[in-house]
């Protein structure tokens, strides 16, 4: 049985969503104050296809009649921790579909160890192998010192320099961005990151999963 030792201090998570620049304003998530929340246009996909960008999307919507078995959390175990619902999976498919209709690529995933990061990634990306990494665990009511690794972490692979003509991919949890720079996007919403290395970045766009239609390609 693999308790990770994070993960056992953690309890369900709660409710909570950096400045921007590609698109009109409108909600789609929970900003902390200060915190403009950019909705993605037709040339925010443009941007997408020619790569160079890190985004980070949020898994499905969960079951939260079956909550995280706090604190004999354990990550080899999807039955001590609270599951993609139904409606979660399809989303997460259509939002993988909806990319790839797009002609947006995708190169590396990486994806936080919990069962719905990992469900949310099968659902959306079935066949593609992805890099399960302990440190994109959900940060929730953890203390600063047990956020610090998993922040640093995120920091890490928003900013460091992403090839021309892919786009790096982070599937993991709202609490971590909301930590990381005051935003709590909603459920399966694609959040895009203009890396600037040395752990600088630039927060670009969101798209809801409800925004795809509306974008070239989109579904």
């Amino acid at each position: 049985m693999r308790i990770h030792p994070v993960v056992a201090l953690l309890v369900a998570v709660c409710a909570a969503s950096r400045p921007a620049a590609v698109g009109a304003q409108a909600p789609a998530g929970t900003a902390a104050s200060g915190f403009a929340v950019v909705v993605a246009t037709a040339d925010t996909v443009v941007a997408l296809r020619a790569g160079g960008f890190a985004l980070y999307l949020r898994h499905g919507a969960t079951d939260n009649a079956r909550p995280d078995r706090v604190p004999a959390v354990d990550l080899a175990d999807c039955s001590t921790q609270r599951p993609l619902s139904d409606e979660g999976r399809s989303t997460a498919a259509r939002v993988g579909a909806a990319l790839r209709d797009a002609g947006i690529p995708t190169g590396e995933i990486h994806v936080s160890p919990m069962c719905r990061t990992r469900d949310t990634a099968t659902a959306a990306f079935p066949g593609r192998s992805v890099v399960e990494d302990d440190r994109l665990v959900y940060t929730a009511n953890l203390t600063d010192a047990q956020k610090a690794p998993i922040l640093e972490r995120t920091r890490a692979l928003l900013s460091a320099p992403v090839p021309a003509g892919t786009n790096r991919l982070l599937i993991a949890h709202a609490p971590n961005l909301m930590d990381l720079i005051g935003y709590f996007p909603t459920e399966t919403t694609l959040v895009v990151f203009r890396p600037r290395g040395e752990g600088q970045f630039d927060y670009v766009a969101s798209i809801p999963a409800d925004l795809w239609p509306s974008l070239p390609g989109g579904r």
